[in-house]
């Protein structure tokens, strides 16, 4: 059999072809526009040890979730007690840290469940894009894919009782951050008191594009994702205890639509689109969560929402979850997968995988993919009937989120990455 050969021109463009569409694969929180979805058909439903392919000790700890660009891994880590807060810059083949570059962190204090690398990053052809804070400072930066620092933001103080966790969000060229805090005002009138608002700033310079108030209740660490609607502008969805569901104009930050309604407790998952359905859920460490669907209407003043319906039993609180098509899934804090249809909120099913969960699912192949805290990688069907398929031990603490990219699943547990799946996987 003979090697196919290809002219020059053609090969390079197979080759930056190939890489575009595989660097796309997973560049921010839960990867594509936050929606937790991969079409890969390379992880396995029943994992073994044989799936690893590898497993490095990271140099510090944390609970961000990777990202990747090409063959790079993009993540953050802490020192934790002893402070600062570091970027990595990993190899996909073998783990192999690429570079790291370290900010200055004074150790503060924060809820023991979280980290000072929390915040997950986001990539894209240029640079990477890391959140952090400190009491008086709420940092993002931008550092180019050998690791310089190309610029950095402080936007003031961060007031929380349980530190940062909020990632960014790329679209068109202008990264998109919450600043949602604990104990801000917003007085009628637009005069802002408190220091909570939303903000775009140009991913090339750090520049802020524009910056909204927002009335802040508790601080919220949503991630904001893109809804395009049909025949209509794109509009960035936002969720908060304070402003509920809501969207802004990604150009200037103008409030287009808001259902303030939505919400009596905290954010921390973050919004989901299904079709003209807007989805999110809100709630607490003692329970009364609960998820809130709005449907949007048009009408003469633009886009009107309204409540679609409501899930109140056995709702998540932090694990945000998947849409794909006529269903969605919810998976609990205490291990609970419920299965509904996202138009009408008519459940399917609701069944106990077991186990506490502070990551969220991803949806691969037709299975969802979810690790709770003790580290368990927990498998099963993506489908209108419950069937568990796997349980398999990375023995370690993790509330984390997986990416997955180039076939394969990177799993970030409190100490260590891990990297498994990229062969055929069973049917």
């Amino acid at each position: 059999m003979k090697t196919p050969r290809f002219s020059l021109p053609l090969a390079v463009g197979l080759v930056v072809a190939t890489s575009t569409v595989a660097a796309q694969e997973w560049t921010r929180f839960r990867g594509p526009n936050g929606s937790g979805i991969s079409h890969a058909r390379t992880i396995p439903g029943k994992i073994t040890d044989a799936d690893i392919n590898w497993k490095i000790e990271l140099p510090g700890i944390g609970h961000s979730s990777p990202v990747l660009w090409a063959d790079r891994i993009f993540l953050t880590t802490t020192g934790d007690k002893a402070g600062g807060f570091s970027a990595l810059c990993l190899s996909t083949r073998d783990g192999r840290l690429l570079w790291r570059h370290d900010f200055p962190l004074t150790p503060f204090p924060r809820h023991p469940y979280n980290s000072y690398a929390s915040s997950t990053p986001a990539v894209d052809a240029d640079h990477v894009y890391v959140v952090w804070n400190e009491p008086e400072h709420y940092y993002l930066a931008a550092l180019d894919h050998d690791g310089k620092l190309v610029w950095q933001r402080d936007f003031g103080p961060f007031v929380s009782q349980h530190g940062c966790g909020i990632s960014p969000m790329l679209y068109q060229g202008k990264v998109f951050l919450g600043d949602e805090q604990d104990d801000a005002h917003f007085v009628p009138g637009g005069t802002r008191t408190g220091n909570s608002s939303v903000l775009a700033v140009d991913a090339r310079t750090g520049e802020t594009v524009w910056q909204t108030p927002r009335r802040s209740v508790v601080v919220a660490y949503a991630t904001p994702c893109v809804y395009e609607p049909k025949d209509a502008k794109a509009q960035i969805i936002f969720s908060s205890q304070g402003g509920g569901l809501y969207a802004t104009d990604p150009d200037t930050g103008k409030i287009l639509w808001d259902y303030d309604q939505a919400f009596n407790k905290r954010c921390v998952s973050s919004p989901l689109i299904a079709g003209d359905i807007i989805l999110g859920s809100c709630g607490s460490g003692g329970g009364g969560n609960f998820v809130t669907a709005v449907r949007l209407a048009d009408s003469a003043n633009g886009p009107k929402p309204s409540l679609a319906w409501q899930l109140r039993r056995s709702a998540p609180y932090v694990p945000t979850g998947i849409v794909l098509g006529d269903r969605a899934w919810f998976w609990s804090d205490g291990g609970i997968v419920t299965c509904l249809d996202p138009r009408t909120g008519d459940v399917h099913y609701q069944e106990r995988v077991g186990g506490d969960y502070f990551g969220s699912p991803v949806w691969v192949n037709g299975r969802l993919y979810c690790v709770s805290v003790t580290g368990d990688l927990v498998v099963v069907t993506a489908g209108d009937k419950f069937e568990a398929l796997c349980r398999y031990p990375l023995k370690e603490l993790c509330r984390s989120t997986p990416a997955v990219a180039l076939g394969r699943m990177f799993i970030r547990t409190e100490k260590h990455l891990w990297c498994l799946g990229g062969k055929p996987a069973d049917p």
